[in-house]
């Protein structure tokens, strides 16, 4: 590991594969749901917020102006078993199990059989409130991509905790 991370409040996760960000651009496995951004397959200035709660599997889907996926009558639309994909390649098929509180059928758990089985559940659609939250995130997570390589502190970064003195 290298210094930072011993030195950070918070323990980095390695992804456990390397994925790629052009469909799912952001995911998240917080607030009791697996949530996150996911373009659009039809125009490339659209993008999907969509999310899936722990335990009851309510989902939602919607842009991120708040207008809500066509796709996500009834049941999962494209845009959350793309999310549900990507969280996988992210975080490994057991802890996003484990999160959603999601049991597989074969007892290996894959994003098919997450996917499946949650489907299998009947889960309800809930309302995209949490939305803006998570465009939010998702907006300041790029916002540091701009940022200069830099070694000085980020202002908005100073409510962690020091773990030791500077010397």
């Amino acid at each position: 590991m290298s210094d930072w991370e011993w030195s950070s409040t918070a323990r980095v996760t390695a992804p456990a594969r390397p994925r790629k960000l052009a469909k799912v651009p952001f995911v998240e496995l917080a607030d009791g749901r697996l949530q996150g951004v996911v373009s659009s397959g039809s125009d490339i200035e659209r993008v999907y917020v969509s999310s899936v709660a722990a335990g009851t599997y309510t989902f939602a889907c919607s842009t991120n102006n708040n207008r809500p996926c066509g796709g996500a009558r009834g049941g999962f639309c494209n845009h959350i078993k793309a999310l549900i994909n990507e969280a996988v390649v992210q975080y490994g098929a057991d802890r996003v199990a484990r999160y959603l509180r999601a049991a597989s059928e074969d007892g290996e758990p894959s994003a098919q059989t997450l996917t499946d089985g949650m489907s299998a559940a009947r889960p309800s659609q809930g309302d995209s409130t949490a939305a803006a939250p998570v465009f939010s995130r998702f907006l300041r997570h790029l916002a540091y991509l701009e940022l200069a390589p830099s070694t000085a502190p980020l202002p908005e970064m100073q409510w962690f905790p020091p773990t030791r003195a500077v010397a």
